[in-house]
């Protein structure tokens, strides 16, 4: 397979995880090399996304590196092969890299953890709310790029809506409910949303409310998303320049677990997480 000079997230982060298993052997990449029978470029290469791999040559260096953990080695081995060509890599030349590579790695996603102080979930927003959230961007964005950015969103949706869709766990503040983004319409519109996906089987919101003692955040949000084992799990942070920054180091893995665990346990269950939804409907 041919090398890529701009390789995606998923790329990436399989090359990242075996450079994990070649450092957990004890290997430099000229003595993995010489195991494998190629040279050490091939190997820096491939553990750069930069080189497409395929799943026999994944399972040739999960051998080479003594790596008994099957599950890891099949999650890793469905990774392998050309890039996805999903909807996203038409948003390629519109909207920031790292929104077209999150994308990505929502679709490929088996859960999401999230939490948001201020903002609804981006994939439990109206298309009102949305808009009237890129609006208010700052340095303003133009009408073209604010579609892009809409439009994108969006379809990033569509995966609550598949069939076998991703558990979908959403904490959010009391505060994102008592924003008034567009407007009082806007906000009554974006609250029954909520409601609705609530509901849904596969989607689960709860409510941290003012008064919560001991609440950990430090105020950043952050996205929990869950691979299809726990060592290719992820954690993206927002930004204000609109990138978004992706995390999974292990120690830092465990450590979001552990904020997300915390918050779960300041906040409303699930049907009082609704009825508070409901009243704040009653009070837009």
């Amino acid at each position: 397979m041919p090398p890529t000079n701009s390789p995606t997230l998923r790329q990436r982060r399989l090359g990242t995880e075996l450079r994990k298993l070649r450092d957990r052997a004890g290997l430099t990449a000229t003595a993995a090399a010489g195991l494998l029978g190629v040279n050490q470029a091939r190997v820096s290469m491939i553990e750069t996304g930069r080189t497409p791999i395929s799943a026999d040559w994944l399972r040739s260096m999960a051998h080479a590196y003594d790596c008994n953990d099957e599950e890891l080695i099949d999650a890793l081995t469905a990774m392998t092969g050309r890039r996805t060509r999903g909807w996203w890599e038409e948003y390629r030349d519109h909207v920031p890299v790292a929104l077209v590579d999150l994308a990505e790695l929502e679709h490929h996603a088996h859960g999401f953890r999230v939490a948001l102080l201020i903002h609804i979930p981006a994939l439990l927003q109206t298309t009102d709310h949305a808009r009237a959230l890129f609006r208010a961007v700052v340095p303003p964005m133009r009408q073209y790029e604010i579609e892009h950015r809409l439009t994108h969103r969006m379809k990033r949706q569509g995966i609550l809506h598949r069939a076998n869709p991703p558990h979908y766990t959403a904490i959010v503040h009391e505060a994102a409910l008592r924003m008034a983004f567009g407007g009082p319409a806007v906000a009554r519109g974006q609250l029954k949303h909520l409601l609705d996906m609530s509901e849904l089987p596969h989607v689960t919101v709860r409510v941290i409310p003012f008064g919560a003692d001991n609440f950990p955040t430090s105020g950043q949000s952050f996205d929990y998303i869950e691979g299809s084992v726990a060592q290719l799990d992820t954690v993206q942070l927002d930004s204000h320049h609109g990138a978004c920054e992706f995390l999974d180091a292990d120690a830092q893995l465990i450590k979001y677990r552990a904020v997300l665990d915390r918050m779960e346990s300041c906040s409303f269950d699930p049907a009082r997480t609704r009825d508070f939804i409901h009243h704040r409907i009653q009070d837009v």
